[in-house]
């Protein structure tokens, strides 16, 4: 029998190291190869995912890509995995990229031979994608939940207030004082609160038609209805890519954005600014609401768009009960971003009709 000879085996493991260099180096994951924290190899997907070049991250620290809140907890993986050579679970982390912008991952670490070293094989994962559909699916749930409890609201507290209106015109006609019309503008006012309220919990009850929309001259229009509340206000309009369309209803719509262009003006007490942009990139259609205004403190942002919740002292907080629940429902996702001062921003993609 034909003995293998030393240097076909040195040949055969050169060959599979070789094979398994380019099956890390084109992986669709991110690979990071490092030791003692410091990176010695990043494959090509690890570039773009960090958005920076090999040279400028090959030699640096492991533990910079993480927020200094996770490494202690980082590190501990790394040297347990490291001691017991096992993999160690995956978890889910915040990595900062080069460009400062974070991202959600999902990340586990292993440790591997590099040559003749022992190191660890992190391998990272974007799942932004999937924690914002997560957060949209959270919404809807929350939103869902909502509208069937104001429902159940509006019904018991309606017919009452309805019946209380009915013997109190009954009464104007055969008495007469001033405080029966001040009663009875003041009930039309919670019969509209509650009609308001049973328009955003229950919207499908409007059997409004589903209609192609043109932002970009639907949103010219409605700042035509502002014209007079502008003389302190600077109004910028950045509406790129018209003639795309959404798909959708068009009065629902056309209230939501009534609603956000307005909370924006209220929110400028003095002199201030409002920016309105419109463009597409890869069939969605992106607006952006954006005002100088008093701004919305951030423990109170995820609130916006509960009923009753409102930053005004005088507000229900159902109008962006209905802004939320109209793009929700057309299948659209909305964000907000704010800051104490500066002013408010709302992002609202929606998908481009065909």
């Amino acid at each position: 029998m034909t003995g293998i000879m030393p240097d076909q085996i040195n040949q055969t493991i050169g060959e599979q190291e070789e094979m398994y260099q380019n099956i890390i180096e084109y992986s669709l994951e991110t690979i990071v190869i490092h030791v003692d924290y410091n990176i010695l190899y990043i494959n090509e997907s690890g570039t773009d995912f960090f958005r920076a070049p090999k040279e400028a991250l090959i030699g640096g620290n492991i533990l910079s890509v993480f927020q200094p809140s996770s490494h202690d907890m980082i590190k501990k993986r790394i040297q347990k995995a490291m001691t017991e050579g096992v993999l160690s679970p995956l978890i889910e982390e915040k990595i900062i990229r080069a460009d400062g912008t974070v991202v959600e991952t999902e990340l586990y670490c292993r440790p591997v031979t590099y040559g003749n070293r022992k190191v660890m094989q992190s391998v990272f994962r974007d799942i932004s994608v999937r924690k914002e559909a997560e957060k949209m699916l959270k919404n809807r749930e929350k939103l869902a939940s909502v509208g069937q409890i104001a429902a159940g609201i509006v019904h018991e507290v309606k017919n009452p207030l309805t019946a209380v209106k009915g013997f109190l015109q009954l009464l104007k006609e055969s008495h007469s004082h001033p405080y029966l019309q001040t009663m009875e503008n003041e009930l039309d006012k919670a019969l509209m609160t509650l009609q308001n309220l049973l328009q955003v919990s229950k919207p499908d009850l409007q059997d409004e038609p589903l209609t192609p929309i043109d932002f970009c001259k639907e949103l010219q229009s409605l700042m035509l209805l502002f014209q007079d509340k502008l003389y302190n206000v600077e109004v910028e309009m950045d509406l790129r890519n018209p003639g795309s369309r959404i798909l959708g209803k068009k009065n629902l719509y056309l209230k939501a954005f009534f609603n956000l262009i307005k909370n924006a003006l209220e929110a400028i007490h003095e002199k201030g600014k409002i920016k309105i942009s419109h463009y597409c990139d890869n069939q969605w259609v992106y607006i952006k609401v954006a005002d100088t205004g008093v701004g919305v403190p951030e423990e109170k942002l995820s609130m916006l768009g509960t009923p009753f919740f409102s930053s005004k002292s005088d507000g229900t907080g159902l109008g962006l009960t209905q802004v939320y629940t109209t793009i929700h429902e057309h299948g659209g996702h909305i964000s907000v971003e704010s800051r104490l001062g500066e002013g408010t921003t709302f992002s609202i993609r929606l998908p481009i009709s065909h």
